[in-house]
């Protein structure tokens, strides 16, 4: 089942795409409400909807998409060796992959208050290398115990859907922030694209190998032209140890999205900046179109906009350390 949200003659609507027809719950249900009540809840209500369906609904290419969800958090991995190896190359000029990505899938909070739906404009900081994450997003339902402490199989379970995800990132302002150890941060929280709608995770079962990884093609296009591609089982961890490492020590709840990392084999320029000693492909700019396509979800696209003028900041400045007034 694919579900979405969109607006239509100026009204939001949340329902099921179903042969191209934008089928909206007519009783008030919202994507999160079906986040809540699971999956099987969710794909009877979807069965409704599509038998209760007159053909006078909008067609898909009528109406504008919106993100599909409207995020809890969002946890945002780093599950793609391939792509660790070719971004410290550029961050450095050596490379390598550091022991510790081996031993934990590492992940970081971004900023759920910025999520952009297909077609977006994302409005970048003033910066000289932006440039986009191509990523396999999870999307979480009901969970046991309430989401705490899970085990593997228990995070699998607790998968609801995905969706495609755009970490757009600046990565001049990511590394200067890096240096004091902390971030990123503005680097990262300006924008991130979710869409273009959220597929159950009964559509994707006979994908999932013996280990739990998921064997979706995923492709990265800039202004048409395809810059990467990979396969989401060169995860480094399926998805459900993903969600079950997440878990440690607090919960994951419904709503929650966890981003898979960036994909390898150039699903982002820093990666190609990185094995090629230089910014090539160039570094988007006002105008650019990313394109990130997973198969069995869609394409989801973006445009880049023109940095907005911000208030300053001073730096900081010099104390006496003094301990008395």
């Amino acid at each position: 089942m694919r579900l979405a949200r969109w607006i239509a003659d100026g009204a939001v609507a949340e329902g099921v795409v179903y042969a191209d027809r934008m089928l909206a719950f007519t009783d008030g249900t919202t994507v999160r409400d079906l986040l809540e009540t699971g999956l099987d809840a969710a794909l009877e209500m979807g069965r409704r909807t599509v038998d209760t369906a007159d053909g006078s609904e909008p067609r898909l290419d009528e109406v504008r998409l919106l993100a599909p969800l409207v995020p809890a958090s969002i946890r945002d991995f780093v599950a793609f060796e391939e792509h660790v190896e070719g971004v410290a190359v550029s961050v450095d000029g050596r490379g390598g992959v550091p022991e510790e990505w081996y031993r934990y899938p590492t992940f970081y909070f971004t900023n759920p208050h910025s999520v952009l739906g297909p077609g977006d404009e994302v409005v970048p900081p003033r910066t000289e290398a932006l440039d986009f994450e191509l990523e396999l997003a999870a999307v979480i339902g009901p969970a046991p115990r309430g989401g705490a402490n899970l085990t593997p199989t228990e995070g699998a379970a607790a998968i609801f859907g995905y969706t495609i995800m755009n970490d757009w990132s600046a990565r001049d302002v990511q590394g200067r922030e890096m240096q004091v150890r902390l971030g990123p941060a503005k680097g990262k929280d300006f924008g991130t694209s979710l869409g273009p709608v959220l597929v159950t995770a009964d559509e994707f079962a006979d994908l999932i190998d013996d280990e739990g990884f998921l064997a979706l093609r995923a492709e990265a296009r800039v202004d048409g032209v395809l810059v990467g591609d990979d396969l989401i089982s060169n995860m480094g961890w399926p998805f459900g140890e993903l969600v079950a490492y997440a878990s440690r020590n607090t919960r994951v709840v419904p709503g929650d999205v966890l981003g898979s990392g960036t994909t390898g084999h150039g699903g982002c320029l820093a990666e190609l900046w990185g094995r090629a000693g230089e910014r090539v492909p160039p570094p988007l700019s006002e105008g650019s179109v990313v394109a990130l396509s997973i198969e069995r979800i869609g394409e989801l696209t973006g445009r880049v906009g023109a940095p907005v003028p911000v208030p300053d900041i001073p730096p900081a400045r010099p104390r006496s350390r003094a301990r008395t007034r």
